[in-house]
């Protein structure tokens, strides 16, 4: 570890790996804090979508960036004009749905037995997963939300070597994500420099601190994959490292002045004594796990969201004026007070005078409900199922799943592709602990995570449950895959192995069979399983 008492805070910014261990540059002196061109494209739409799903005070805090001022509209004018409109969060119901359907079962989670050293360590990980009681399944939600609101996250693995000596892995945001670049390294494509924005707490020293308040400050963490000094091998290959440069802003600025930052701490990550060959940083995305900014899965839903917004604004703003009745009278004294009510009378000595009320009538508020109605409907087309009325007539299962096939697919996709990512993070904790040579050796025989794509709840119907039963009277499937089978169709709970399902068939053996006709389907599979 070295420190540096006052850094310039800039770092050069190079074309691959090994372009930057000879410091040779494309774009010159940048500062270390600079973001990746997609970073600037994406961050506005990442804010918008932050805002819709924290819900109605966040949409309306941000004021004229989603709701235009009406003309000639005082502040405090516009200020009513957004307190009586009501946002109809769609999206953030649509991703609870989402979320909620995909983990409606327990993620497959397949590790070393914990007989071997491994295997602990992975049984520790799945355990608390980030050194925060976290468990891995947790994990694995927090990064399915993330993905399904902005489209981007990333999780960091590292090595704790102070106390308990053990794999970890941290979840960093899309908003945090700030720069990255990709270089060729010995024929692969593999992310060559990482940049995150994070915050560092540090401990309050002396008597003038609040212990209750712990000291926070804005840190960037630098990972980047630098060459070796060995001359690459006859066929080409040279060792690359993972080096962590740790960068804070200068103490004692101005807040109204630029931030300068200072170099603090640099290190190279070590395993087995070893320096890490790659970066361990995964990528979480809704359709791949490169580093490339993918489109956010609900960005159709989030535009179609605010446009109802906005008319239900100028809706509410209509009824407000126009809902009311307004009283009006000709011929009385302009002094004379006049209040409505059943125990007051009007009355006037000016022959002709007339009274009554004012009344909204036509079709113009009629023209935002219609409006509204269609984007809602619109809405469960683009994918919030959960909003749309339900048909009133009876709907065969199959006739739903086809009606619904297309949004699943999207989730499908979605739930395939976290878990390729999430397999590749416990990957990585397999390799921490072992001593394979690169993470990619650790291969899914070892180390596997696969998310619920199964979204249907109808489960299985006795004819499917009999033609499982066959298959395996007739040895094309094994007893193993015949419950797994059961297991997926809603027959047997989660949690409950085939192990626990044979011994539970074992002991209802001695069980008094059931009259003829009493029986179910189920009963007749777990009969036959016994005779296995």
């Amino acid at each position: 570890m070295r420190h540096a008492a006052a850094c310039s805070g800039v770092r050069r910014a190079c074309a691959g790996a090994e372009g930057r261990a000879k410091n040779a540059c494309y774009g010159g002196v940048v500062p270390v804090n600079s973001t990746h061109a997609d970073y600037d494209a994406s961050a506005l739409e990442w804010s918008r979508a932050r805002d819709v799903l924290s819900g109605e005070d966040a949409v309306k805090a941000a004021g004229v960036k989603y709701l235009p001022r009406l003309d000639s509209q005082t502040d405090d004018e516009f200020t009513a004009y957004c307190k009586r409109a009501s946002f109809f969060n769609a999206t953030a119901r649509t991703a609870e749905g989402y979320v909620g359907l995909i983990f409606r079962r327990p993620p497959f989670v397949k590790v070393p037995e914990s007989s071997d050293g491994v295997g602990r360590a992975l049984a520790g990980f799945v355990n608390d997963a980030d050194m925060l009681g976290t468990t891995l399944a947790a994990y694995s939600k927090d990064v399915v939300w993330e993905v399904m609101g902005v489209g981007r996250a990333g999780s960091l693995v590292d090595w704790e070597d102070v106390v308990e000596k053990r794999a970890y892995v941290s979840l960093y945001s899309a908003e945090q994500i700030i720069n990255w670049q990709v270089g060729r390294v010995n024929g692969r494509n593999v992310p060559t420099l990482i940049v995150l924005r994070e915050t560092a707490t540090n401990p309050v020293v002396g008597s003038g601190g609040d212990e209750f308040v712990p000291e926070t400050v804005e840190q960037i963490r630098v990972l980047s994959l630098v060459a070796g000094d060995v001359a690459p091998d006859a066929g080409g290959r040279r060792d690359y490292h993972c080096q962590v440069d740790i960068w804070q802003p200068k103490a004692g600025q101005k807040q109204a002045t630029k931030t300068e930052w200072q170099l603090v701490e640099t290190r190279t990550p070590l395993r087995l004594g070893r320096p890490l060959p790659l970066i361990p940083f995964v990528f979480h995305g809704p359709r791949h796990s490169r580093p490339d900014v993918d489109r956010l899965p609900l960005t159709d839903v989030i535009s179609i969201n605010m446009d109802h917004y906005r008319l239900n604004a100028d809706y509410k703003h209509g009824l407000h004026f126009t809902a009311l009745p307004t009283a009006w009278v000709s011929g009385f004294p302009k002094e004379s007070s006049l209040r409505i009510g059943s125990s007051t009378a009007w009355f006037s000595e000016t022959p002709g005078a007339t009274a009554g009320f004012l009344e909204f009538t036509g079709q113009g508020l009629t023209t935002f409900e219609r409006a509204m109605d269609r984007d809602e409907r619109s809405m469960a087309v683009l994918g919030s199922r959960l909003l749309e009325d339900q048909k009133k007539v009876g709907e065969t299962a199959q006739a739903i799943e086809l009606r619904q096939g297309g949004e699943q697919s999207v989730l499908s996709s979605l739930a395939t592709s976290v878990s390729e990512s999430l397999t590749d993070v416990v990957r990585w904790v397999y390799w921490w602990n072992s001593t394979e040579e690169v993470p990619d050796a650790v291969t899914s025989g070892e180390v596997l995570i696969q998310l619920n794509t199964d979204f249907s709840t109808k489960g299985m119907d006795s004819l499917e449950l009999q033609a499982v039963v066959a298959a395996w009277q007739s040895g094309a499937i094994s007893r193993d895959t015949m419950f797994e089978l059961f297991r997926k169709g809603e027959i047997l709970p989660d949690g409950r192995t085939n192990e626990d399902e044979a011994a539970l068939i074992g002991s209802a053996k001695a069980a008094p069979v059931p009259a003829s006709g009493q029986g179910t389907a189920a009963a007749a599979a777990a009969g036959m399983a016994v005779a296995a």
